[in-house]
């Protein structure tokens, strides 16, 4: 099934042989975890659990009073040492509440459905159990589950879409949790579908995952309600909601707007998985598969990891390193953020961390206007404009020429001759537009 191809994108090297037919591996309960109080996009949490407290497994230690945000819960038993500062992989430091393992493996585990319930159960009580669970969207960008299954009043859904592209180089967690848990995503997204309202549930895998997409396809008979697999073509970002819908239903989301416009909802494959891990075990978001890769790691690997565990202890079940690496990034190359310890813990939307021999810089010349950016860039902007903007100051013509449309998803850098990390320059002019209209303009 395939709508319309999405203009632009590039066909940059995936390296994801280096882990793809990986198995997941479960990394053994920590000695300590570092929970941020900020794990996803929305409102920061407050603690609820102080010093010298002891917690269980699954037990909530964190909320707050707001609609974009998702409790936390801790993912060892154990006992609270304190509140500290701490770092963090997208902040640079955030206060986290700093858990000790007691070894009891006490579990505090609630919220298992069994199908008869979640057949009575009412969009808004689904709604309701998601937020319990600490869900967010764990393809990246960490929006909180709930909100995002919550159309407002006058806003219809008619159709859910799974993505399972994991179009960013390097990273194959989505693609082994297709492979390994694969009922644990077919419940997670019939709930998903009835909380939004969906009649139908698509699954989006891009072709370069064919054992993905047969497992699933041979799987999606136990679904409730109408369910097919898209296989898409290989192009990133293929894995942005807006292309991705675009892909498979040839429905443009606006510009400014969002898929509930074009009465979608988008929800990444190991979200589903994770939901329905909770109805089927009672489990929230205490732990998620991240990948670590990279040439400079001795072992790469997909990992069953607990939300918290430090990146140097995962480095250390890995091998170590070949060599230090001279640049490592969570994420994939495309959209990742540079990390500057191994210090930081896994949080909610880590989806795996990278690890490069080389930091390999461009040289940076002035712009020679051949148009490459433009060509490549999916969502029909004039990065090379948007670049000048930002360069200038000039964040009102930015804003004029759509650059809060840009999803920053690298094209334009990669692409470009001259070495302009102008995807930098479209952040650091988001960043402006948002501040000032947070401030009223000024």
């Amino acid at each position: 099934m395939i709508g319309k191809l999405f203009h632009g994108g590039i066909h940059p090297p995936t390296f994801k042989d280096l882990t793809a037919q990986k198995p997941i591996k479960k990394f053994p309960s920590p000695d300590k975890v570092y929970l941020p109080l900020l794990q996803h996009t929305g409102t920061p949490l407050q603690p609820l659990v102080k010093k010298g407290d002891l917690v269980k497994r699954g037990q909530k230690i964190a909320d707050a009073d707001a609609f974009v945000t998702a409790p936390l819960h801790s993912p060892i038993a154990g006992k609270v040492l304190g509140i500290e500062e701490c770092p963090h992989p997208t902040r640079g430091k955030f206060g986290a509440i700093v858990i000790e393992n007691s070894g009891s493996q006490e579990d505090e585990i609630n919220g298992i459905l069994f199908q008869e319930e979640i057949e009575r159960m009412d969009p808004k009580s689904i709604q309701n159990w998601i937020r319990e669970g600490g869900f967010v969207g764990l393809g990246g960008a960490a929006f909180p589950t709930h909100v995002k299954v919550s159309p407002p009043s006058g806003k219809k859904i008619d159709t859910l879409i799974i993505n399972g592209a994991e179009c960013e180089p390097f990273i194959t967690c989505d693609h082994r949790v297709m492979m390994e848990r694969t009922d644990f995503i077919l419940t997670g997204a019939y709930l998903l579908a009835r909380a939004c309202g969906a009649q139908k549930i698509i699954f989006g895998i891009e072709k370069n995952k064919p054992d993905c997409i047969e497992k699933i396809t041979g799987s999606i008979h136990k679904v409730p309600l109408p369910t097919q697999v898209s296989p898409l073509p290989v192009l990133y970002p293929q894995g942005s909601e807006k292309h991705l819908i675009l892909t498979i239903l040839g429905k443009e989301v606006p510009p400014g707007g969002l898929p509930l416009d074009v009465q979608v909802v988008v929800s990444n494959v190991q979200t589903a998985w994770a939901i329905g891990r909770k109805a089927q075990e009672g489990i929230p978001l205490i732990e998620r598969i991240i990948t670590l890769t990279g040439n400079s790691l001795n072992n790469p690997e997909n990992l069953d990891v607990p939300i918290g565990v430090r990146l140097l202890d995962l480095v250390d079940f890995c091998g170590g390193f070949q060599v230090p690496p001279e640049k490592t990034i969570m994420g994939g190359p495309m959209t990742g953020i540079a990390q500057v310890t191994l210090e930081v813990p896994v949080v909610k939307g880590t989806s795996g961390f990278v690890f490069f021999r080389e930091n390999v810089v461009k040289e940076e010349y002035s712009c020679i206007r051949c148009g490459r950016c433009v060509d490549h860039c999916p969502m029909y902007l004039l990065p090379t404009d948007l670049f000048r903007y930002a360069e200038y100051g000039d964040f009102e013509e930015a804003k004029k020429q759509r650059a809060l449309d840009c999803i920053e998803c690298g094209s334009c850098s990669y692409v470009c001759p001259a070495g302009i990390p102008i995807t930098h320059y479209i952040k650091i002019a988001k960043a402006e537009i948002l501040l000032r209209a947070k401030k009223g303009g000024k």
